[in-house]
């Protein structure tokens, strides 16, 4: 049997519905990046359509996962990025912000009820403008990759650093 990797990045969406696959751009600019800066020994880079059994199983027995994902609001701002630490707040979400009929907070409640959450979760959701059948980012979209990536990695070095001292991370 494999070892869980200890920190799993997930980038959640579908790359043929335009902003939907902002999830998985950020995952391939993180493999792209990683050449030059690499990723600790232990973590993982994923992508995933969403189903909750599916994220449930790449961040389980992780102590930190990291998703991304697109969101729908209204009125939207495209490319504007919303950061939710759900280790500080309560996990009650119906998911309605992300663009997947079952997603990520069905996905958070089934992870708790069955205590299979990751030690710390962290959870990007991009504001998206087009969800059309398509491939590419819109504009803005495309302009929140690389700053994202930057942040996930940022959380991971925060992340790493804190386990270096015996510390827990701070949001």
């Amino acid at each position: 049997m494999t070892e869980s990797p200890r920190i799993a990045v997930i980038g959640v969406g579908n790359e043929f519905r335009r902003d939907d696959g902002v999830g998985p751009a950020v995952v391939a600019r993180l493999r792209e990046r990683a050449s030059d800066r690499p990723l600790p020994p232990g973590a993982a880079l994923a992508s995933s359509d969403g189903d909750p059994g599916r994220l449930i199983g790449l961040w389980e027995g992780t102590e930190l996962a990291v998703v991304v994902d697109a969101a729908h609001a209204h009125p939207g701002h495209p490319g504007r990025v919303h950061r939710v630490d759900l280790d500080q707040r309560a996990a009650r979400h119906t998911g309605a912000a992300s663009t997947h009929s079952l997603g990520l907070g069905e996905a958070v409640e089934l992870a708790r009820a069955l205590g299979r959450m990751p030690g710390h979760l962290i959870v990007y959701a991009v504001e998206g403008a087009d969800r059309s059948l398509g491939t590419g980012l819109t504009e803005a979209v495309a302009a929140a990759v690389d700053p994202l990536a930057e942040r996930v990695e940022a959380d991971i070095a925060r992340h790493r650093d804190a386990a270096a001292r015996g510390a827990d991370p701070e949001p």
